[in-house]
């Protein structure tokens, strides 16, 4: 998929589940749901040592689901950004800018979404070519950072990750600022799901966020 077609992806489906769990069964049964319930771009998380091969193991199975793509996230370096766009990611994301793995993603025309706290930061992964920045932490920064931002640079496509609960009021508090698109990790993802492979409630929990948003 190009670049342009994974931002438009992003953007058409923005709800963007950012999960990792050391156990690959778990791991292909959130894969599942999300897509069953009407994610389209999958946000793997570089956070633990057999993240890589489990990536790859999900990026196979992403091939018999038409139109998903997988990306990882928390890449802090270019050896690691490198290893998963090898593998095949569609894009990456860091929790702050880091120049070595923009270069990298820029030099393999991969999207690059940096995690950005301050407007300065902001406005320089702009000026870096980022079209999706990731607003981090979104539970410390707030909905009311999104409109400031959004009021200096009105085109920016903002992606906000952490406070966001799978909800109709905090969806709507995060788009009505102005955000793209959520990223949504552990209020998501609920323990008891995962410990009882309830994949269908995760299914309808991400079917329901979609509705919402409509």
């Amino acid at each position: 998929m190009s670049q342009q077609a994974t931002i438009q992806t992003v953007l058409d489906y923005p709800i963007v589940p950012v999960f990792y769990n050391p156990d690959p069964n778990i791991c292909l049964g959130v894969f599942n749901a999300c897509y069953a319930g009407g994610i389209r771009a999958f946000e793997f998380t570089n956070r633990g040592e057999n993240a890589l091969e489990s990536f790859k193991f999900l990026q196979r199975t992403a091939k018999d689901f038409p139109g998903y793509i997988l990306g990882a996230g928390t890449v802090l370096n270019e050896r690691d950004a490198e290893a998963f766009i090898e593998a095949g990611a569609s894009f990456i994301v860091s929790p702050c800018f880091i120049e070595s793995v923009s270069d990298t993603c820029y030099q393999n025309k991969i999207p690059y979404m940096p995690g950005c706290m301050t407007v300065k930061e902001v406005h320089y992964a702009m000026e870096s070519g980022c079209e999706i920045i990731k607003v981090f932490p979104g539970e410390v920064l707030g909905t009311s950072f999104v409109k400031a931002v959004k009021a200096v640079f009105p085109k920016v496509q903002l992606m906000v990750t952490g406070g966001v609960s799978p909800t109709k009021e905090s969806l709507s508090s995060w788009f009505s600022a102005g955000v793209a698109a959520v990223g949504m990790g552990s209020l998501l993802f609920k323990k008891e799901w995962l410990e009882g492979r309830k994949f269908d409630a995760l299914e309808e929990a991400v079917a329901k966020c979609f509705q919402y948003l409509k």
